[in-house]
């Protein structure tokens, strides 16, 4: 859930929402409720074309789809992409399913943007614009999620975002998606020893994520996806105490930008 305080302010309260540049191609990834902020940001640069990809459909990866102002305006051009409900609901499913009375008070039809929509399964690779690349897996959450590596221009970044860890494992599917990878954002949802009340919830914890990053060769790896009753005094102190394990990690926040 999404969070406002005084508390949070230094690593933001909103849910999950990335947006990723490979030269004129925009890609985001997730819906949360950080969604229209980034709407508003993309309209002042004047971006009208974009795709949108879903991790999964729980709500606070997805609350602000309906509140997503280029949807409803002509002139912008969408692509929503989803695979976590392959074979059991399309993409078109749940965007329906979830902007609608009496959840919301009107549905996609009244959109004025064209939109598309695209379904795809664990383990396909996707290819939105030539030369470049997402290669997708499953991971371990409740409902299915997916994760996503891009590769483009010679650089790479994956979103390992909700997934569950066994102890004293390392997921072969995320080792594959953040294999040498350039960066990797991962869910550290959990602490080590908070882990074990939540077993079945689907999150992972920062030391896992450290564990990957240097099993995997990953160069640098951010930690999100922080608990909503993490403050930003506790997640200083999990940033510091995981760069002295890897050089290259650190606690993302919101409104951050990293070049790779």
């Amino acid at each position: 859930m999404s969070v406002c305080s005084d508390e949070f302010r230094q690593f933001g309260g909103n849910t999950i929402c990335i947006e990723v540049r490979c030269g004129d191609h925009v890609l985001i990834f997730d819906a949360g409720s950080g969604l229209p902020n980034a709407a508003k940001a993309l309209a002042a640069e004047g971006v009208k074309d974009f795709n949108l990809f879903f991790s999964h459909c729980h709500y606070d990866h997805i609350c602000g789809l309906p509140h997503f102002k280029p949807m409803y305006l002509p002139g912008f051009t969408i692509g929503f992409w989803s695979g976590h409900l392959a074979g059991t609901m399309t993409t078109r499913e749940m965007i329906y399913g979830y902007i609608r009375p009496p959840w919301f008070p009107v549905a996609p039809d009244i959109c004025r943007a064209s939109m598309s929509t695209v379904d795809f399964k664990a383990g396909d690779v996707l290819e939105p614009f030539p030369n470049l690349s997402i290669k997708t897996g499953a991971l371990v959450h409740p409902g299915g999620a997916i994760g996503y590596r891009v590769e483009w221009g010679g650089r790479s970044f994956a979103m390992i975002t909700d997934t569950e860890h066994t102890p004293g494992e390392l997921d072969p599917v995320v080792m594959d998606l953040i294999s040498d990878v350039d960066l990797f954002l991962y869910d550290t949802t959990y602490l080590e020893d908070e882990i074990e009340t939540y077993r079945g919830y689907g999150h992972s914890t920062w030391e896992q994520a450290v564990k990957l990053a240097q099993a995997a060769g990953a160069k640098r790896v951010g930690f999100m996806h922080h608990s909503p009753t993490r403050t930003d005094a506790e997640l200083s102190e999990i940033g510091e105490m995981a760069a002295k394990r890897f050089e290259g990690a650190f606690c993302a926040y919101e409104g951050q930008t990293i070049e790779i």
